[in-house]
């Protein structure tokens, strides 16, 4: 069987033409793959943020918990009206200050991400983080109610978090905002 030159030619062309159609779905493909990757990456650091301001909230809650006492008392040492992590980190002296202003000036210091410095700069917390601190209505058992929140920009829009703290703090657009929530009640122990 013989083949002839024109039909040579045109298998040629075609075979060409599939090289190509291949390359390109290769490509949008690895685009894909590409952007993918990406989502993940956004994804993976949206969950580490969360972990830590998790983390920071419940540290301070234990923080409260450790000092029930003053936490229950009149004066309220635990709230100062002020979102922390805004603040600029201090030296906090357990010896020189009441043990709910170490423990809120050491909250701050750990929100400003002190514990971790990158070329100059606190890099060792979430994004942006502001701690919150605000007593409940006690229960009809008097226990008193302290919820402890931490706010941090994300890096997608969501939802505005139904919370006060950090409103405001991330831009106009409170959708990048995300709050990490977590309350402390401490028993009436007196009755």
């Amino acid at each position: 069987m013989m083949i002839s030159i024109a039909e040579t030619r045109r298998q040629r062309g075609f075979t060409l033409i599939e090289v190509l159609i291949a390359l390109v779905i290769i490509a949008v493909g690895l685009l894909g793959v590409a952007g993918l990757q990406l989502s993940s990456l956004q994804n993976q650091l949206e969950a580490y943020q969360r972990a830590q301001a998790v983390m920071l909230a419940e540290e301070m809650a234990h923080r409260i918990r450790a000092n029930a006492p003053a936490a229950r008392s009149v004066a309220r040492p635990y709230v100062a009206g002020t979102q922390y992590g805004l603040l600029t980190p201090a030296s906090c002296d357990p010896n020189s200050i009441t043990s709910a202003a170490y423990d809120l000036c050491d909250w701050n210091n750990s929100l400003a991400g002190q514990g971790v410095s990158l070329g100059g700069v606190n890099a060792g917390s979430v994004n942006a983080a502001r701690g919150c601190i605000e007593y409940l209505p006690s229960t009809a058992d008097g226990e008193t109610r302290i919820r402890v929140t931490v706010a941090w920009q994300g890096t997608v829009a969501t939802l505005d978090p139904n919370s006060s703290c950090g409103v405001g703090a991330f831009g106009d657009n409170d959708a990048f905002r995300r709050v990490a929530v977590t309350d402390v009640v401490l028993a009436d122990l007196a009755n």
